[in-house]
């Protein structure tokens, strides 16, 4: 059976900072490319950058800046692009409502516990969160509100890196959104 592509899809990584959202979504990216595919990362930190930056931390302000680039990715994803959003996107809530205007919309829970992700930040942002000097931290001052039911659960402190982008393939693989590795 020949493969039919899909006008795209999005992969929305969900987690606490230092999960491996980013890391995850880059991986993905080079596999998806390498099967010819048309992909987009859309990433919080350089979103933050460009074209959200008018935004700050609140709760208004950051269901905007996920509903801004939810709003990318539907014009990406219905032209046959890939796109993989790699945000912490703390609220159910909104991205609920990102998934409800996006088609081919993968939620991909990447989790975590908070004292590994902490120990894997390099920037220093969750010493610095616990000790006051950062507001509206998620998962230290601001709530994650976890997926209750993502299409794909990976927990970065369990698997490799390698292990998850298998996982997530298969599940590309198996919904008929990329041609299957030759």
């Amino acid at each position: 059976m020949e493969f039919t592509p899909h006008p795209g899809f999005v992969l929305w990584f969900t987690g606490l900072s230092g999960a491996g959202k980013t890391t995850l979504a880059r991986a993905v990216e080079a596999e998806l490319r390498a099967r010819a595919m048309r992909v987009e990362v859309l990433d919080g930190d350089i979103v933050r950058q460009q074209l959200t930056r008018d935004l700050g931390f609140s709760k208004e302000d950051r269901d905007q800046n996920i509903l801004r680039v939810g709003f990318v990715a539907q014009l990406l994803s219905r032209n046959q692009v890939a796109v993989l959003a790699a945000f912490i996107s703390p609220y159910r809530d909104t991205r609920a409502r990102v998934r409800a205007q996006t088609t081919h919309f993968i939620e991909v829970f990447v989790d975590a516990p908070l004292e590994v992700c902490a120990a894997r930040d390099t920037k220093g942002l969750y010493a610095r969160a616990l000790a006051g000097e950062i507001l509206h931290f998620t998962g230290i001052s601001d709530p994650y509100e976890a997926p209750e039911a993502p299409e794909i659960h990976l927990r970065t402190d369990q698997l490799t890196v390698t292990e998850c982008v298998q996982i997530i393939l298969s599940a590309l693989e198996a919904r008929r959104l990329l041609p299957p590795a030759r």
